[in-house]
């Protein structure tokens, strides 16, 4: 009695994962891939002739930064370049014409343009977006799926139009059969559901 409740609980739930529209073929994203600096990263401040200010520093979790002659410039929410050239007004005031290049050398990214992996993955975790991620690129990330995904009943948790709505990916035609037809555009912010296989 109890197995077989249990078989009707997931034939429902089953049917239920089926009832989602297919993850889109084509990428709607239109915002620029140029990176912007989250908290976390970390960022080689290079300021030419002046090796007293070059300095490697973290992201605070507020977003902010501080090296000398600079204390808590926002640099979360722009690009290496426009951190740079906010880094060269300040320095300005006590430098002449300074010339300062940012480069971010560890990831990680605003939290909108992370993408998380959660359920049966190998190894699940938060990615960080980049241009043109497709489901596969992710997928090689984690490291593919545990012998108890329930790979092709896995969904893309998606921020459209201001609305969370839910997709279907077919992981297990993708990684187990090669169909290419199931490797589908990642966006920034998606949330890769991967659930148990009840079988």
């Amino acid at each position: 009695m109890v197995k077989a409740a249990g078989i009707i609980l997931a034939i429902m739930l089953g049917g239920c994962a089926g009832s989602y529209p297919p993850a889109p073929g084509m990428s709607s994203d239109t915002r620029s891939n140029n990176y912007v600096i989250g908290p976390g990263d970390m960022l080689n401040v290079v300021v030419w002739h002046n090796t007293d200010l070059t300095q490697s520093l973290p992201v605070r979790p507020d977003g902010k930064i501080s090296m000398p002659l600079v204390t808590d410039m926002m640099a979360a929410g722009k690009t290496p370049t426009q951190l740079a050239r906010d880094i060269e007004k300040t320095l300005s005031k006590f430098i002449q014409d300074p010339n300062v290049t940012v480069v971010v050398t560890g990831f990680t990214g605003l939290y909108d343009n992370q993408i998380r992996v959660i359920g049966q993955a190998t190894k699940p975790q938060t990615l960080q977006y980049n241009a043109h991620m497709t489901v596969l690129d992710v997928m090689i990330s984690v490291g593919g799926m545990t012998d108890f995904a329930a790979g092709n009943r896995a969904t893309i948790v998606r921020r459209v139009k201001g609305k969370e709505e839910q997709f279907s990916v077919r992981l297990d035609d993708l990684m187990n059969g090669g169909d290419i037809s199931a490797n589908v555009p990642m966006q920034p912010g998606d949330i890769l559901i991967i659930p148990e296989s009840y079988f």
